[in-house]
């Protein structure tokens, strides 16, 4: 049995997206159904719409940052009751038997995750359509609960932007005492900024703008080095425990390599590519210093993330927008014209 569900989707990679209506299955045992209140709108759902990527698969319903309120439980459903908040964030399933899925790394499962959307379901084969949608419906193990007194509205980013950036500052052990480097500001180095402060490290936000050293500080930089001063990168030399990069384009790692300290890393958390200019291996063998990938977080530790954004009051700065309002936002977007995430009012979505 299936539902009709009415949803916002790119029909291909040249023309807008508009509502669209897709089918849905019914609830299985284990599933749970949200009514979608609020869904983000992250950079890689403008990427998969306009097939950058080159493997999107239409008809595509983009979002993979998805709160709402419970619907409907499958009858072996315990975690979730209809009315309680939850999320959805970029998966929605995994084989949950491979090594890394066993360890909780659902992210790295061996036999690839289920994504939220322009994804296929393991066990009916329906293609999987995210949150500029009506309702969702996932199976409960990757259902998010909603923390008490979180906002929900700025914790939509979270289940992305929150997620990719906490997760390294957690595989790296970043506490107390640490020092850390963000590359970048926007959805994903303004929560890296937020979460690295609230670790309790020093936060240095690397950025090629002086321009954004006020708003830098406000989200937790301690520091602000405008990348393109050659004086003010030699500062920092050997300075960092770890460095997060969140550009999303191509860009030259060298110059932040020699700020790294004795075996600290350079993980990139916002480019799918290859490096270019060529990375020069100098500065790593002389300080065993490391350049390393990160991808999301698993569905544990993103409910760690939420629980403890909602103990420090953390949340995504966002910009609300209506659902007619997508494709302008799109392009808002490719301008870095929002600080620093859209988020879509789902109940201004109609056909």
């Amino acid at each position: 049995m299936t539902l009709k569900v009415l949803g916002y989707a790119a029909q291909s990679a040249k023309v807008p997206l508009a509502p669209f209506e897709f089918e849905q299955r019914e609830a299985r045992a284990d599933d749970v159904v949200i009514d979608v209140m609020y869904c983000g709108v992250c950079h890689s759902d403008l990427h998969q719409a306009r097939n950058d990527w080159g493997f999107s698969t239409y008809p595509l319903v983009p979002g993979h940052e998805v709160v709402g309120r419970v619907a409907k439980v499958g009858k072996n459903v315990t975690k979730f009751k209809v009315g309680d908040y939850a999320g959805i964030g970029c998966m929605v399933d995994s084989c949950r038997t491979c090594s890394p899925c066993e360890k909780g790394l659902e992210q790295y499962c061996l036999e690839g995750n289920t994504q939220t959307y322009n994804s296929v379901d393991r066990h009916d084969h329906m293609p999987t359509y995210g949150g500029y949608s009506k309702s969702i419906v996932a199976s409960e193990s990757f259902v998010l609960r909603m923390p008490e007194g979180i906002d929900l509205k700025a914790a939509a980013p979270l289940l992305c932007a929150g997620i990719t950036t906490w997760s390294p500052l957690r595989h790296w052990n970043i506490t107390k005492g640490s020092k850390v480097g963000v590359v970048g500001l926007g959805g994903l180095g303004h929560m890296a900024l937020k979460l690295a402060n609230a670790l309790g490290a020093e936060v240095t936000l690397f950025t090629r703008s002086a321009g954004k050293a006020e708003d830098a500080r406000r989200l937790g930089a301690h520091h602000i080095v405008v990348s393109t001063d050659e004086a003010q990168m030699a500062a920092t030399h050997g300075e960092f425990d770890l460095i997060i990069d969140t550009v999303p384009y191509v860009h030259d790692i060298n110059p932040y390599m020699p700020t790294l300290n004795i075996d600290g890393t350079l993980v990139f958390v916002g480019f799918l590519g290859d490096i270019s200019p060529m990375l020069n291996t100098l500065s790593m063998i002389l300080g065993r210093r490391s350049v390393a990938g990160s991808c999301i977080g698993g569905i544990a530790e993103t409910q760690e993330m939420l629980d403890f954004c909602a103990k420090h009051n953390i949340g995504s700065d966002i910009e609300m927008i209506n659902m007619p309002d997508i494709n302008d936002a799109y392009e808002r977007m490719l301008k870095s014209d929002v600080k620093y995430r859209f988020v879509i009012d789902m109940a201004t979505l109609t056909a």
